[in-house]
């Protein structure tokens, strides 16, 4: 168990609430440089969501990179076509954009059926690309797959799992099920089984359940590498449309919640090599506060050992 390895962090350290509410930066802590060395001042990892957004850019990657210590670990969200959802046009870089056929670019938004083969490789290899100075600096912790509710647990979904780290060969790969059928009961071993035949990282879960897109809080390890990503409870946003997104998360956890948790966490890292502990609710500074005491919660149970 030493030299087992428990980082805990949030999943954005720019999230506008955060920023706003004051309590996490310091006076004077505004640029975009300065807030990434603080947060890292403060945690050993971080996930990127905005490149679920918008495809990750290279040159965010070299910055990430030299702003952050040896150490740091960044887990990236993988752009959002490629799990299955919709992206706006206009989110798409020049010569991805250039590629959609015109029947496509009358649509609100764009979907990956809609792209030509040639258009969903080169989005391939953007990724490939701009994910590398960070995987070259040893900083890339994981590439992360959210799925949403309507990819379905199907045979040609479940191709679409194992393909993913054939596209992306360097790099560990992780999946997140948002509901879909992957992880109910009777379908859970065969997932987790599939998972862990692909060398791909199973995510699990805290959120609120008993909705279309709720993943029950089953604590697996699949690959080297486990994560764990805790969205809160709030049973009242989770499926709605708020307008900011951190409104869904807006819920701060209590320490009997985390000790819930505590001893999960310790089971995965007896079974893999590294675990990532990522806080989602990111409303104002929630996820801080909670990431910290979970840190703490896990470092009193080393200790006592």
């Amino acid at each position: 168990m030493a030299a087992r390895r428990i980082l805990t962090g949030t999943c954005s350290w720019t999230d506008p609430t955060l920023i706003a509410c004051g309590q996490f930066y310091p006076p004077g802590v505004t640029s975009a440089a300065d807030r990434l060395r603080f947060y890292a001042d403060q945690f050993p990892i971080v996930e990127v969501d905005s490149t679920y957004y918008a495809p990750p850019s290279e040159r965010n990657a070299h910055l990430w990179a030299e702003r952050t210590p040896a150490d740091f670990t960044f887990n990236v969200k993988a752009f959002a076509l490629l799990t299955g959802r919709p992206a706006k046009l206009e989110r798409l870089p020049s010569p991805l954009r250039d590629l959609v056929p015109d029947a496509a670019r009358a649509k609100r938004n764009v979907y990956l059926k809609d792209m030509p083969p040639h258009s969903v490789d080169l989005l391939w290899e953007t990724h490939r690309t701009a994910l590398r100075p960070l995987h070259d600096a040893g900083k890339l912790g994981a590439v992360l797959f959210q799925f949403p509710p309507w990819f379905r647990r199907t045979p040609a979904s479940a191709d679409y799992v194992r393909r993913v780290p054939l596209e992306l060969p360097d790099y560990q790969v992780a999946v997140e099920f948002r509901g879909g059928g992957w992880m109910d009961e009777d379908a859970a071993p065969a997932t987790l089984a599939m998972l862990e035949r692909a060398g791909l990282a199973y995510v699990s879960v805290d959120e609120p359940q008993g909705f279309r897109s709720s993943t029950p809080p089953v604590a697996a390890a699949t690959a080297d590498l486990a994560i764990v990503r805790l969205h809160g409870r709030n049973a009242a946003t989770w499926e709605a449309h708020t307008g900011v997104a951190s409104d869904r998360f807006n819920y701060l956890y209590s320490v009997a919640e985390l000790n819930e948790w505590a001893p999960r966490i310790r089971r995965l890292a007896a079974a893999a090599s590294t675990v990532h502990v990522l806080f989602n609710n990111n409303y104002e500074d929630q996820g801080v506060v909670n990431a910290r005491r979970m840190a703490a919660l896990l470092a009193d149970d080393r200790q006592s050992r």
